[in-house]
């Protein structure tokens, strides 16, 4: 109840402003997005690229070189998207997950539906928040504005998936594009396989050219061009390995173009030119504010984006942000930050390699053979950076010099005031949005309980932020003298404090966790199942045999889907596999009985259990397991991401 004045004001707040709009006409808004592929285009100056009618749109647009996804990866830069937040703000951060909404916020199309506008969607959604059916007029593969009510504005969204990752999962076709004219990113090994599969990339993004000049023809021929402002945008970089699902500048970099016709020069920001480019630092999380801004809406103080576009235009900000969290079956933490010329990356998990195997990533070709040449010792430096742990903690790129990034200036003495600036931006920025990502996924929920996770994330009184933070910056630095005080992590109050300070122990290995046996050795008795499930996987990598046959009953036992919930038992298998099949092998008929069915809060959850159980079964040199059937359907769903 606490949160149903905010509410209340907040409406109050929004119908006076449409009152004073409504006799005001306002543009039609048309957004054509295309998935999975960064600025690849001819109008961002790549000649290998095939995209007639972007680039036409582009000659009459504005086009903006430094557009960030939120996420390398689909629902949570969808999430950020049609919310406003920052994923680790909301919750929604991981890929797939269901978090409930915040209290009193709206999806901004919503907001624009309530403000007279005709809401359509053709057709992807994606969202890791709830959706009301107040959303959308319509959302669905035949959603059009020409299916509007007369005399209504319309936002129409029109996505193509021409343009997927899947389109490069083809072993064997023959492309269009030249793979002998292909550019090779540094961090890629030259092979016929990653040529073929850039090739087929850039088909990709040719038809989903195609796509957009369809849209754009229909409303041409409906007369509607000089009345609609367009929107051209892609959710996030290409879908080829090290750009999908990495939150680097090759993962979050996505080409944005937006056309204000004349008739709505006063909506334009004051750089617009027909055919130019403006350097404006912009997130896809500042499109909720914007298309309010365009709508005549001043956008409600929750969004934390920036409007760039309309009546309520803010300033420029100096750095835009990027998150990796889970990346479908396989956990990680990453935070990113650019001012356009640098980009500075934050590994909280350093002990996890980029290339974590995920299940869709690895029907990749590029994928296969780049792991195949990499276990054979037959990469330069730059390649095996993948692949390799632990991370760095930190990584700080130049654009400018080193457009693949590839050149960790992070330990240069030159680039130190420049690290520090990033550091503590990045520090800034989770401290404002109150970043849920230093609690374990499925902690956030519990201790939220009946409220949002962002609701329970604002409310200090739950959610520490300073202490738990605090505790996660000192574990994942790496500092060799960290361990001291990390030990002492493990005897605080709060759970999500002592989760941190086993983790630290554990990245630092054999000499951290033999100085802490004692305490990692009663931590496996903690009452919070994630901080045994790091103390088991620490003595059982690090320990001794004794310590191994100590750890694996913890870690069975609570990888029992049956028993457990999807986030306790999902946690318990990474740990298990991670510790690796020999020494594993003792209980191995335990962990070929675990079950594939489970409790989980929404079906989004439910194909990675399977996924990573088939994965233990693998390595164990067993058969993969049958999936049940909720979780082959999961499967197929996950698959299309």
């Amino acid at each position: 109840m606490r949160f149903l004045p905010a509410a209340l004001a907040l409406g109050v707040s929004f119908s006076a402003t449409v009152s004073l709009i409504a006799a005001e006409q306002r543009p039609n808004i048309l957004w054509i997005s295309s998935e999975d592929h960064g600025p690849q285009l001819g109008c961002y100056g790549d000649t290998y690229a095939t995209t007639p009618n972007i680039d036409r749109l582009a000659a009459r647009s504005l086009r903006y070189t430094h557009a960030w996804a939120a996420a390398p990866v689909c629902a949570p830069t969808r999430t950020a998207i049609i919310s406003g937040l920052h994923g680790p703000s909301s919750g929604g951060d991981h890929m797939r997950s269901m978090v409930a909404y915040p209290a009193g916020q709206k999806m901004f199309p919503q907001l624009l539906r309530e403000a007279g506008y005709y809401t359509t969607n053709n057709v992807k959604e994606d969202y890791n928040l709830p959706k009301s059916a107040a959303v959308w007029d319509a959302s669905s593969t035949s959603a059009h504005w020409k299916n509007r009510p007369a005399g209504k504005p319309f936002f129409a969204v029109f996505n193509s998936t021409k343009s997927h990752e899947s389109q490069t999962i083809k072993p064997g076709a023959t492309p269009v594009h030249d793979p002998a004219k292909v550019r090779v990113p540094a961090y890629h090994p030259d092979t016929p396989e990653v040529r073929r599969d850039w090739a087929l990339y850039y088909d990709s993004v040719s038809a989903a050219d195609a796509d957009a000049g369809a849209v754009l023809a229909q409303l041409d021929a409906a007369g509607l061009a000089d009345d609609t402002v367009i929107f051209y945008w892609a959710d996030h970089g290409s879908g080829m390995p090290r750009s999908k699902r990495w939150p680097s500048n090759s993962g979050l970099h996505v080409p944005l173009l937006v056309h204000i016709p004349e008739k709505f020069k006063d909506l334009r920001p004051a750089d617009y030119r027909a055919g130019g480019t403006t350097d404006r630092l912009v997130s896809v999380v500042d499109f909720a504010p914007t298309l309010c801004s365009l709508a005549g809406i001043k956008p409600p103080e929750w969004m934390q984006g920036h409007a760039f576009l309309g009546r309520f235009i803010a300033p420029a900000q100096p750095f835009i942000h990027g998150f990796r969290g889970r990346m479908d079956e396989r956990y990680d933490f990453v935070r990113s930050v650019t001012d356009g010329r640098y980009v500075y990356l934050r590994n909280y998990l350093p002990h996890l390699s980029q290339g974590q195997h995920v299940e869709t990533q690895f029907k990749t070709p590029t994928t296969a053979v780049w792991r195949r040449l990499y276990d054979e010792g037959k990469l330069n430096a730059a390649q095996r950076i993948f692949w390799q742990t632990p991370k760095a903690p930190e990584e700080l790129y130049d654009l400018q010099n080193d457009r693949d990034e590839v050149n960790n200036l992070a330990a240069s003495p030159s680039h130190r005031a420049i690290l520090e600036k990033f550091r503590a931006a990045q520090q800034a920025h989770a401290r404002r949005v109150r970043d849920l990502g230093f609690l374990p996924e499925g902690e956030r929920l519990t201790r939220a309980g009946a409220l949002a996770p962002y609701d329970f994330g604002h409310d200090d009184t739950k959610y520490p932020y300073a202490k738990i933070s605090a505790a996660a910056e000192l574990a994942s630095s790496l500092q060799p003298d960290a361990a001291p005080a990390l030990k002492r992590l493990l005897a605080d109050s709060d759970s999500a404090v002592r989760y941190w300070g086993a983790l630290g122990l554990h990245m630092r290995g054999p000499s951290a966790v033999g100085g802490a046996h004692r305490e990692l050795t009663t931590a496996l008795g903690d009452a919070s199942p994630y901080v045994r499930i790091v103390a088991a996987e620490a003595l059982g990598q690090f320990g001794s045999s004794a310590d191994l046959a100590a750890a694996l009953p913890v870690l069975t036992s609570l990888a029992d889907w049956s028993k457990h919930d999807v986030f306790i038992s999902l946690a318990a298998i990474h740990a298990l596999e991670a510790l690796g099949p020999q020494k594993i092998s003792s209980a191995r008929a335990a962990i070929l009985a675990l079950p594939a069915n489970g409790p989980a809060p929404d079906s989004r959850y439910v194909a990675y259990i399977p996924r990573m159980l088939n994965k233990l079964r693998s390595d164990l040199g067993a058969p993969a397991g049958a999936a049940p059937e909720k979780a082959k359907r999961g499967n197929r769903k996950a698959a299309k991401d």
